[in-house]
């Protein structure tokens, strides 16, 4: 009876997971289209290589040109290539915080940019630093500088030699606002927004970006506990959140990342047309339907689980 009654549960999950599949793939267009705003998941993994998946990074399309990356994370750097992203096309890069699945393949996409005969000027932003972690220009600084730098060859991108293009890094201390322009203004048909959001001890961000109508807001990674990230994501088109952690987790895990139901519940609140899961880790993908269940059971959006190259076309 109780091999049964598994086998019934083992074929419910499975049709569970068949309808999400479908989700994706009614959802998902070919990237890019030629009109209109897209997201391209580059990685939907986490730091651990057992999931056959890029870790986190993405790629925001507007009428066929790759214009911003969110994170690059180990991965990314072929998932971009194979996505067809242009490094000559890209306006904005924004690192979330300094842990690798978040920017590891941030200097190879700079070597690649190397080829690409770029000239202008690249904004990118990035959280302040602390004790444990650089801050954005110490990073850079790090990788880049001429002298010290553990690829000193790509000391163009920090003072212009080389026929390479400056970065322009915008580096985010904490704001009592809660939020901080970084790309645009309120009146510009695009407008990037951050935010520091809590992820333990690491400087973290999260990015909120507008494209006329259409708003995506990435969550990065953090453990939901700032209730301003409910409004900084308020009417998103697109709600990007991490689950790299199932309900019930403790300790370190959860000081680090939201429960699914706290994901649930920023969802609902925020009034998201459609939440997005992504970084997922092997520990989230055990029992990935229960915690999209937890989630549904809380939020009435649409639902969608991020793969890799995964494009979802976006209408305000």
């Amino acid at each position: 009876m109780l091999k049964y009654q598994k086998r019934i549960r083992l074929i419910i999950l499975g049709g569970l997971l068949a309808m999400a599949a479908n989700t994706i793939a009614q959802t998902a267009r070919q990237c890019p289209p030629q009109q209109g705003v897209a997201l391209q998941v580059l990685g939907s993994g986490g730091p651990i290589a057992d999931d056959g998946r890029a870790s986190a990074g993405y790629i925001v399309w507007v009428h066929g040109e790759s214009r911003m990356l969110i994170d690059a994370g180990g991965g990314t750097f072929l998932r971009f290539g194979e996505a067809g992203a242009s490094f000559e096309e890209l306006d904005f890069v924004g690192i979330s915080h300094f842990h690798t699945d978040h920017s590891a393949d941030l200097p190879a996409l700079l070597k690649s940019g190397y080829f690409t005969g770029r000239e202008r000027s690249l904004s990118i932003a990035g959280p302040d630093g602390s004790d444990m972690f650089p801050g954005l220009a110490s990073y850079l600084q790090r990788m880049l500088d001429e002298d010290e730098g553990a690829y000193g060859y790509l000391s163009g991108y920090l003072n212009g030699s080389g026929g390479l293009p400056t970065l322009e890094p915008l580096e985010l201390g904490r704001s009592v606002e809660g939020s901080t322009v970084v790309m645009g203004d309120s009146q510009s048909d695009i407008q990037i927004s951050a935010m520091h959001v809590p992820h333990g001890i690491v400087p973290s961000l999260a990015y909120r970006v507008r494209i006329g109508d259409v708003v995506i807001a990435f969550s990065g990674d953090q453990n939901g506990d700032d209730p301003r990230f409910i409004k900084f994501a308020e009417n998103a088109t697109l709600l990007v959140m991490h689950m790299p952690v199932p309900e019930g987790v403790e300790g370190v895990a959860r000081r680090l990342h939201a429960l699914p139901s706290l994901i649930a519940r920023i969802a609902n609140q925020s009034n998201a047309k459609t939440l997005l899961l992504s970084h997922f880790m092997a520990r989230s993908l055990v029992d990935l339907q229960q915690s999209v269940k937890t989630i549904s059971a809380l939020y009435d959006g649409n639902i969608l689980l991020a793969e890799d190259l995964n494009c979802i076309a976006l209408d305000g």
